[in-house]
């Protein structure tokens, strides 16, 4: 299976999780952009990246790679993401439909990779275990956002109109109603 294809059911999946909690799902056209998903929460856009986990035999965990890859027909070039890239990541674990969900701040703190660790192999559990299904994280940023009005009057300024049950005049402007 070719990583395009694993990329595009990943996406899939994380539209799936979405749609489930109740969140529109956009996507954006074309492959330029940092992020692949857009989420509509409660009318705070949130830009998703999403990835794909592979397993690591020698480790027995699961491995993805927290930088940006762009393949051209010769060269694979690997940048890391900046802070505006994206809000969150998603990385998916196929073989157990699971997703671990970090904030763009911790996934850009890792080095190259991030080492998800899914068996008991440990006494103490890895960082990362923070971030498994936490889908939670992503709500809570939503909903913590401010939002702001698009109009530049401020609520209970007059405006020049006709508010249907009063009459006002706009000084200044001539105009009367």
């Amino acid at each position: 299976m070719s990583t395009k294809l694993k990329g595009d059911i990943a996406e899939q999946a994380a539209t799936l999780e979405a749609l489930k909690r109740g969140w529109g799902v956009l996507k954006p056209v074309g492959d330029r952009l940092p992020y692949d998903l857009v989420f509509d929460i409660e009318e705070t856009l949130v830009k998703i990246q999403v990835k794909t986990a592979w397993f690591d035999k020698p480790s027995g965990n699961y491995v993805v790679d927290n930088r940006r890859t762009k393949t051209n027909r010769r060269v694979m070039l690997r940048q890391p993401y900046q802070a505006v890239d994206f809000d969150f990541a998603l990385v998916f674990l196929a073989d157990l439909n699971l997703f671990y969900v970090f904030p763009i701040a911790v996934f850009i703190d890792y080095g190259s990779e991030i080492h998800m660790v899914e068996t008991n192999k440990r006494q103490r559990k890895p960082s990362s275990a923070n971030y498994r299904d936490a889908w939670n994280l992503i709500f809570q940023w939503a909903s913590d956002k401010e939002i702001y009005l698009r109009s530049p009057v401020k609520l209970g300024e007059a405006t020049c109109g006709v508010i249907p049950n009063q009459a006002l005049t706009c000084v200044g402007e001539g105009v009367e109603t």
